[in-house]
């Protein structure tokens, strides 16, 4: 038997690409699907209908760093609704699924939410040094999957011994993904049209386009 999951992270409170997630795991027949974090930040217009379709997916969340009440919506008719959600979001989840073990966090082992694996450079290829530094930490790591999000990168890398899996964020990085289980085969798929940005760093992007 193969079951599927979806993965998705960093949604920032923005609707279209989520849909679009959504959608491409429908076609593809997934099992459960789980985010790692974020679903708000940078901007919560969508917030809502974001956490609706999140509920109405049964989607598995971990809590992100921004996933919070924002201040400009704590005098809102929607703000118990928004305070219920997150503050049922765990910090980290752990699951058995086709005989694999799976640890899911959004940005690194055991419950952090800051920091994170930034295995990446500005080009989307691997530091080897970073490689070096996380192979070591995870190399007491006792599980099959690790599932994470927070640091904008797309990559599904096995580190000291855990297929280590990031499928990136949804609006900024384009992207989400699908894990096949037991056979651990990991597709990657581009969301709204967009290529998908295999690093993604807000100051860089900030800098670059402020002077358009």
């Amino acid at each position: 038997m193969t079951t599927r999951i979806g993965i998705i992270s960093d949604i920032h409170s923005t609707l279209a690409p989520l849909q679009q997630a959504m959608n491409i795991f429908a076609r593809h027949n997934v099992d459960l699907i789980i985010c790692a974090g974020d679903v708000a930040g940078y901007g919560e217009d969508e917030l809502i209908e974001v956490i609706h379709t999140l509920k109405s997916h049964n989607c598995i969340t971990v809590s992100g760093n921004h996933d919070y009440l924002p201040d400009q919506l704590k005098h809102s008719v929607d703000a118990d609704f928004i305070n219920q959600f997150f503050n049922k979001l765990p910090l980290y989840i752990c699951l058995t699924v086709e005989g694999k073990s799976i640890y899911v966090v959004h940005a690194h082992p055991p419950d952090f939410q800051h920091g994170g694996i930034k295995l990446l450079d500005p080009l989307g290829n691997i530091f080897p040094h970073r490689l070096d530094a996380w192979n070591e930490t995870l190399k007491d790591f006792n599980y099959d999957v690790l599932i994470i999000g927070h640091t904008h990168q797309v990559f599904n890398t096995l580190i000291g011994g855990v297929q280590v899996i990031n499928p990136g964020s949804s609006q900024f990085n384009h992207s989400c993904m699908i894990l096949s289980l037991p056979d651990m085969q990991v597709e990657t798929f581009a969301l709204c049209d967009k290529e998908i940005i295999k690093t993604w760093n807000w100051g860089l992007f900030y800098r670059e386009t402020s002077q358009e």
